[in-house]
């Protein structure tokens, strides 16, 4: 970074600025849990030389609280992907089901909102189609923050819901799905070809409902990419110079994803596995009636309090899949 012409290429310095800025916060976190350590050790001798069971019990706190930072910054290591330090793209779909299905779409949105929000982390909404009478058929939104991708990766996947659904005038219990997909926000230095041959741009007014989540502008687009047939749209934004761009942000992490599935299923083909198929693989299941629980059935870990869960307590699940995917390796 100091030599001379190191701000003349800003993209490639911003890259190595971010990077920089993670390599020293996690340095500087190690160096402080040292430090820390350290201290609490001279307490411990100070306190048994005078024989203060103020200053053990002391240093009994400040211990608990060096595990708690420690277990944090474990689970951070197994955070090694090549873009887990990246910002995430999330998508939630409705599955079958009509207004109860569009129902957990919106509260699977609430959730992610209110974890973003509890680890200090913004959330933008990128593209939003609500229902006329209720929930939402569809939502992408950006969550930026310290590897939110590396976190969020552990919820991509069908959700499913049982409850007793309001919408049912004889009380009877539903069952619905929803899909999440999780995506990279990649740098706009990635390698990814984009022929303008090949892409399809439409523009047309935003709509929905309004309220907090929609901007009414007359600038939405939406992307078609011809060779694969994905689509992609944006209509958050106040210009459409602002929602082509950040739809093309879209398409270049759709597009990133499929070519890394393409290898994935490559070399299982080579192995002689089945790849696993994200749409049609149930991950958790959060179940309000009979009884209250949510689990997840890759990990196995369960949580009996799924009001704490709908209400972004899902660091635990989060946890357990990093450990679970890191000892399936």
């Amino acid at each position: 970074m100091e030599t001379p012409d190191f701000w003349q290429h800003q993209e490639r310095a911003q890259e190595v600025a971010r990077r920089l800025a993670g390599l020293r916060r996690r340095v500087e976190g190690f160096n402080g849990l040292r430090r820390d350590f350290e201290d609490a050790v001279v307490l411990l001798e100070l306190g048994e030389e005078i024989e203060d069971s103020d200053t053990a019990r002391e240093v009994a706190r400040s211990l608990a609280e060096l595990d708690r930072t420690v277990a944090a910054l474990e689970l951070e290591l197994l955070l090694s992907g090549p873009h887990d330090e990246a910002n995430a793209i999330l998508s939630l779909h409705a599955g079958a089901g009509g207004l109860e299905a569009q129902d957990w779409v919106e509260m699977l949105f609430r959730m992610y909102l209110r974890w973003s929000e509890k680890r200090g982390y913004a959330a933008e909404v990128l593209d939003i189609l609500p229902d006329d009478e209720a929930g939402l058929k569809s939502v992408t939104f950006l969550v930026s923050g310290p590897f939110a991708y590396g976190y969020l990766r552990a919820e991509k996947g069908v959700h499913r819901l049982v409850r007793i659904s309001p919408f049912d005038v004889g009380g009877r219990r539903h069952t619905s799905f929803a899909s999440l997909d999780v995506l990279p926000e990649v740098p706009e230095s990635a390698a990814v070809d984009l022929n303008p041959d090949d892409l399809r741009i439409d523009t047309y007014r935003s709509g929905g409902a309004g309220g907090q989540h929609v901007n009414k502008t007359d600038s939405a687009v939406r992307i078609t990419h011809l060779p694969t047939g994905i689509v992609v749209s944006c209509q958050n934004e106040r210009s459409q110079i602002a929602n082509r761009n950040a739809a093309i942000k879209l398409l270049t992490a759709k597009l990133l994803d499929l070519e890394l599935r393409r290898r994935e299923e490559e070399i299982a083909a080579l192995r002689g596995e089945q790849p696993d198929i994200a749409w049609g693989s149930q991950i958790r299941s959060y179940v309000f009636h009979p009884y209250s629980m949510v689990k997840d059935h890759r990990t196995k870990f369960e949580k009996g309090n799924v009001e704490a869960v709908m209400d972004g307590d899902i660091d635990e699940f989060i946890q357990a899949y990093l450990v679970w995917k890191a000892r399936s390796k």
